[in-house]
């Protein structure tokens, strides 16, 4: 069975990452990219967002024994497969992972625009996903 307070305290630390980031990432591309600290803030509370979305759906898959997955992007799958998503989240979440991983291991190739971009408006998939498993976990 899912720890419904397990899964509000995760989902509760990706929003608090999720509003860190939207706000740091509230000032115009230029600005952005001329401006170290905001980028630093915009990519690491990204990244933790991501993560605690990832912990969440490896928490779901294990209590509910939904399968192993061979890799992160496959928890989405599972999910999927489980009616946790549907299919147009489930790529919106193995994108996010994508970008995840591309700050996490090569950072020197990150490309600002596609940051502010996911700062701007890919950062509420994150949100649209959070909602998707609380209706079906709490």
């Amino acid at each position: 069975m899912v720890d419904r307070d397990l899964i509000l305290a995760k989902a509760g630390l990706a929003d608090k990452y999720i509003n860190r980031a939207v706000q740091s990432g509230k000032v115009d591309l230029e600005l952005f990219k001329k401006d170290l600290d905001c980028q630093d803030i915009v990519i690491f509370n990204l990244q933790k967002a991501i993560q605690s979305c990832i912990d969440i759906a490896a928490h779901i898959i294990s209590d509910e024994a939904l399968g192993l997955p061979g890799s992160t992007n496959e928890m989405f799958y599972l999910l999927e497969e489980n009616r946790y998503l549907d299919r147009d989240l489930t790529e919106k979440m193995v994108k996010a992972v994508g970008f995840r991983n591309l700050t996490a291991h090569e950072y020197e190739k990150l490309d600002l625009e596609q940051v502010y971009n996911v700062a701007q408006k890919d950062v509420f998939d994150l949100r649209a996903y959070i909602k998707a498993i609380l209706r079906k976990v709490v």
